[in-house]
């Protein structure tokens, strides 16, 4: 007997389990199965960036999150010589600290509020994958299950057997270089709310404050070095500022890392998310947040193809655009290793060179917007690209939509907004194309600057802008490409 769904997600990590929370408030009752018998345990990646932090409010998670976890307000870099440039992020760029193990265990008690559960002890075994849908069989305690799926959403991680059963290459290569990780508590250590980065000559050493008390250390070592509280010790005594003592530590070990992104983010009905789809180096804490970017990008879609509310067609989106995204994070994730990891010389040469961005103001306006991930683009696509360009500052199809631009919770509508005068032919046409299709766009003026318009996607992203009657015409095909 075959087991039917209309969406199936294989892994039940943070974000397979983000992944059918956002389904299932859009009303679809995604089955999600993970091969472990329990829970997610340990910290692993802790550090949720300001995008991420938008889409746990809008899973309904995000009060619990800050509760139980730790604001970062401050970068501080830590020069040889006793220099320190401290970058006070802002609001718009705070992290927060939270436990991995945590924010699986938010994200599955908001499924299960949602109605949902977690199936466990289900392991894939084969997938199939044809025009109308996909057929998963998979090992289950005492006995096997078949189920198949209109569309497969594989969240299964960097070793993804869907990934491997429907034939997608993970090309790339192992970064070679060795991490030690230690958590615990640290005597003298610095304020509770910042992640230091030690830049000696010698070596680069990360503290980074988390929730109760307790500190993150990492650093990378040579093969062999000891990972006992010692080989910490000696590693803030080193690299560090002196007087940190190590008190005790809940966990050290090692861990190496590669640089990969699939050669495919979808294949017919099946779509790769998270770690299934790319992996990088830990610096600067991007690999969780990209993996809940894909979600954020693909649930709306998916969720409006399934209700019917969207044409299929809008899916063919979801490549091209994560797959940029994928490329630029590790891009920059790379460049971080090699910054981190200097030798003496050119340890000098990128010291001088902070020291004189921040002298200028420089370093903490580029530093802090691109760590947090709001540098982060879509390919506009050629009839963004052709259209006249007379935006007058507006923002450029592809990018986040700015502060100025937020407006009310609109659901999985796209929100077009007007500017200037309120009886312009903007605001007529915007209010006549919001008539037309109420159940895809709302319309809201917000009366600032000259006369113009943005069309933003649900997920928060420019689909088009402007104020000429062409670049008008391309809002009109935007959204007569996804309406149904």
């Amino acid at each position: 007997m075959t087991d039917r769904t209309a969406v199936l997600i294989v892994g039940a990590g943070p974000v397979g389990l983000a992944a059918a929370c956002a389904l299932w408030q859009r009303g679809v009752q995604a089955r999600i199965v993970e091969a472990q018998d329990g829970p997610q345990r340990g910290s692993r990646a802790v550090q949720l960036h300001a995008p991420t932090l938008r889409v746990f409010r809008d899973l309904g998670v995000l009060e619990e999150a800050e509760r139980r976890g730790l604001r970062i307000r401050s970068n501080q870099y830590h020069l040889a010589g006793g220099r320190t440039l401290r970058i006070t992020l802002g609001a718009a760029n705070e992290p927060l600290m939270l436990p991995q193990e945590v924010t699986c265990a938010l994200l599955e008690q908001r499924l299960t509020e949602l109605g949902g559960r977690v199936e466990r002890g289900v392991t894939v075994d084969a997938v199939e994958a044809d025009d109308a849908g996909v057929t998963v069989s998979a090992g289950v305690p005492g006995g096997a299950l078949e189920i198949r799926a209109d569309w497969l959403v594989a969240a299964d991680g960097v070793r993804s057997r869907v990934r491997e059963q429907v034939g997608i290459g993970f090309p790339g290569s192992d970064v070679p270089v060795n991490f030690l990780l230690a958590e615990g508590r640290v005597d003298g250590r610095p304020a509770d709310d910042a992640v230091h980065y030690f830049l000696g000559l010698s070596g680069s050493v990360v503290f980074a404050s988390m929730p109760g008390g307790r500190v993150r250390v990492s650093a990378a070592v040579a093969p062999g070095h000891p990972l006992t509280p010692e080989g910490v010790q000696s590693l803030l005594d080193e690299r560090g500022p002196g007087g940190l003592r190590v008190r005790e530590l809940d966990t050290v070990n090692n861990f190496s890392s590669a640089e990969r992104i699939a050669e495919r983010f979808r294949q017919g009905r099946v779509f790769l998310v998270g770690d299934a789809a790319h992996t990088h180096s830990p610096l600067g804490g991007q690999g969780l947040n990209l993996g809940l970017q894909d979600v954020h990008n693909l649930a709306w879609k998916l969720g409006g193809v399934v209700r019917g509310t969207l044409r299929p067609a809008v899916l063919d989106s979801y490549e091209p655009e994560r797959r940029h995204a994928a490329e630029q994070i590790v891009g920059n994730t790379h460049a971080f290793l090699k910054v981190f990891t200097l030798g003496p010389a050119a340890a000098r040469v990128r010291n001088t060179a902070w020291r004189t961005l921040d002298t200028v103001g420089a370093l903490g306006r580029w530093l802090a917007p691109l760590l947090a991930g709001w540098k982060v683009r879509y390919p506009a696509g050629a009839a963004a690209r052709s259209a006249a360009v007379t935006r007058r500052g507006l923002p450029a199809p592809g990018t986040r939509s700015p502060l100025w631009a937020t407006a009310p919770d609109s659901g999985d509508r796209f929100r077009l907004l007007t500017l200037g005068p309120a009886d312009g032919a903007a605001v007529r046409g915007a209010e006549e194309l919001a008539a037309r299709h109420p159940d895809l766009v709302g319309h809201r003026h917000v009366g600032r600057g000259a006369p113009g318009f943005v069309l933003l996607r649900p997920d928060g992203y420019v689909a088009a802008g402007g104020s000429t009657a062409a670049e008008w015409a391309h809002v009109e095909r935007a959204l007569g490409a996804v309406a149904p």
